[in-house]
């Protein structure tokens, strides 16, 4: 790793060098409530850059000084980063990738050949297919745990759903990542193993079986069925019938996208429940 060479600005005067000169790259800003901080912002290739606030102009200086140093030294990457660093991490990333591609992205994205990278941390990092680049672009991850999240009109949309992966999904029963690595988002690496609530993949004699299941004080089962529509429907009538019969229970139905109503109403018809399912009452 080599030793940066940012020069050590020791200046304390708002916004000026020991003879009155601006420091170059930060402007003085006042808050609501008459503190003063400062801003450090650079222009790179005819693209104005903000590279965030800060306490004092020192600290805004050494920022903007970081900053050109990204930009102008290739051989600069991203495990370079310290904690002690003017700059956070993801404005590391940012302009690391407008230095390499050429294209400056307002989230911590790096773009490599077939895929890309967004950072989270300096060890946390998801990938993505080039495909979702604009949409990641513009929307910024945040994590809970094991969970991502983006804001989207002004509510937190679970990143999984984007992949066709439903919020009750369980790894490893629902869906699975093909090479293990689950920060890895591409569609080639996600495999759906069951698309409806309530719905698995089964074999019986050597046969694909498809069975439903509902939860109630225990999961009870509902039938097995030839098709993943089939059994999604049945899992719908079940739920139908609980009501029905006095369920407080808000279970949420099965969407069966791209069937038409008529066929809808046709399997809906025609499937069989189990008879735990048809007599099952509660009491008032």
């Amino acid at each position: 790793m080599r030793k940066k060479m940012i020069p050590d600005t020791k200046k304390k005067n708002p916004v000026s060098d020991s003879v009155g000169h601006p420091l170059p790259g930060v402007c003085p800003s006042v808050r609501k409530d008459g503190s003063v901080y400062f801003r450090a912002s650079l222009t790179y290739k005819r693209k104005h850059i903000s590279l965030g606030s800060f306490p004092t102009d020192h600290d805004a200086h050494l920022a903007y000084l970081e900053g050109l140093w990204l930009l102008g030294d290739t051989r600069i990457t991203l495990l370079e980063y310290a904690d002690h660093s003017p700059l956070a991490f993801d404005k590391w990333v940012c302009l690391i990738n407008f230095r390499d591609n050429g294209i400056y992205f307002g989230t911590p994205i790096y773009v490599g050949q077939k895929q890309f990278y967004y950072y989270l941390s300096p060890s946390r990092i998801l990938k993505f297919d080039l495909d979702d680049l604009f949409y990641y672009s513009s929307h910024k991850i945040m994590c809970r745990g094991n969970h991502y999240f983006v804001a989207d009109y002004g509510m937190q949309v679970n990143l999984a759903t984007r992949y066709g992966i439903k919020n009750y999904a369980v790894e490893g029963r629902d869906f699975r990542f093909l090479n293990g690595d689950s920060s890895d988002f591409r569609r080639e690496n996600l495999e759906i193993l069951n698309l409806y609530h309530g719905v698995q993949k089964a074999t019986k004699n050597g046969q694909l079986i498809f069975t439903a299941r509902i939860h109630i004080r225990g999961n009870i089962l509902i039938g097995r069925y030839s098709t993943e529509e089939e059994a999604a429907i049945a899992y719908n009538k079940a739920i139908d019938i609980l009501k029905k019969n006095g369920c407080p229970k808000n279970f949420v139905p099965n969407y069966i996208e791209g069937m038409s109503p008529s066929r809808y109403a046709d399997l809906y018809t025609g499937i069989k429940i189990s008879d735990r399912i048809l007599q099952y009452y509660f009491s008032a």
